[in-house]
């Protein structure tokens, strides 16, 4: 697999690029339904803590992805075949990640920020988190958060369309196992 995409293939960088986002997102967004659930538990500092440096690690590679597609590579030409209400939702859903996902990282930041919980959650301040749910970027954080699991379930459920039903190999554009097998049809 070259480093830079083809026509019909996403390059090693951009497919590596999406699956680690993809990990790390799956992991966050799991972090933060633990913490919704938990809500002033015992642990929820630690699990806090983890949540945000998974948002941190999203937040750079959704920054490199960017930088790579506008300086170093081109996406794949769209995959034909299709209604043209698909091809443009599909652009609409893959573009809608970038800022819901840099933007529920800045919403994040100012939550922990206006919060008062730098201290109990970094320099070992004894105070209790403070209550996170009345706080306007909390609200638009969890509603960025749903914004993002909505637009994966699209994604992952296209992809999936498209590779059982349609039988396109579309997958074979993103993942390098399938790829080497055969290219799909342009």
């Amino acid at each position: 697999m070259a480093l830079t995409s083809t026509k019909h293939r996403c390059g090693s960088v951009a497919a590596s690029l999406h699956w680690l986002s993809a990990f790390v997102l799956f992991a966050l967004v799991a972090s933060g339904l633990r913490l919704e659930a938990m809500a002033g538990a015992s642990g929820t500092a630690a699990l806090l803590r983890l949540h945000l440096s998974l948002g941190v690690i999203v937040f750079a590679l959704t920054l490199a992805r960017i930088l790579w597609w506008v300086f170093a590579d081109r996406h794949p030409e769209p995959v034909g075949g299709g209604a043209a209400w698909q091809a443009r939702a599909a652009r609409l859903v893959h573009w809608l990640f970038y800022p819901v996902i840099l933007l529920a990282a800045a919403s994040g930041i100012a939550t922990i920020a206006v919060s008062g919980a730098v201290g109990p959650l970094f320099f070992g301040d004894p105070a209790p988190l403070p209550d996170f749910s009345g706080l306007a970027p909390r609200r638009a954080h969890g509603f960025l958060a749903w914004a993002l699991i909505v637009l994966t379930g699209l994604h992952v459920a296209a992809a999936l369309y498209h590779q059982l039903v349609k039988r396109d190999r579309i997958l074979a554009r993103i993942l390098p196992a399938l790829g080497r097998a055969r290219q799909p049809a342009p």
